[in-house]
């Protein structure tokens, strides 16, 4: 990855590469992975059978997931109104 003894043109093309690249691996070995987790199955480590443990995901977890949302949301938007310049570099001033 290195280029030389210091950063130039080579090693700042292969990390873009790299930076490029690597998405579209993550994207493919997450389908590869889809791809072996339907054609087999996922596993059952307590062995039970039943649909008395499991939940719908509407209205749980959907829900749960816009509370988190909103409450990340709101928190942001706090430290932008209150302290914009929080988490700014010195140099900048």
């Amino acid at each position: 990855v290195w280029g030389g003894f210091a950063v130039d043109n080579a090693t700042l093309t292969r990390f873009f590469t790299i930076h490029f690249l690597l998405p579209f691996i993550i994207i493919a070995m997450v389908m590869i992975h889809l791809l072996f987790l339907h054609q087999t199955g996922s596993n059952n480590p307590l062995g039970t059978n039943s649909n008395m443990d499991k939940i719908p995901f509407h209205p749980y977890f959907s829900y749960k997931d816009l509370m988190g949302f909103i409450l990340l949301l709101m928190i942001l938007t706090m430290l932008t109104l209150l302290n914009p310049y929080l988490l700014g570099d010195p140099d900048n001033f």
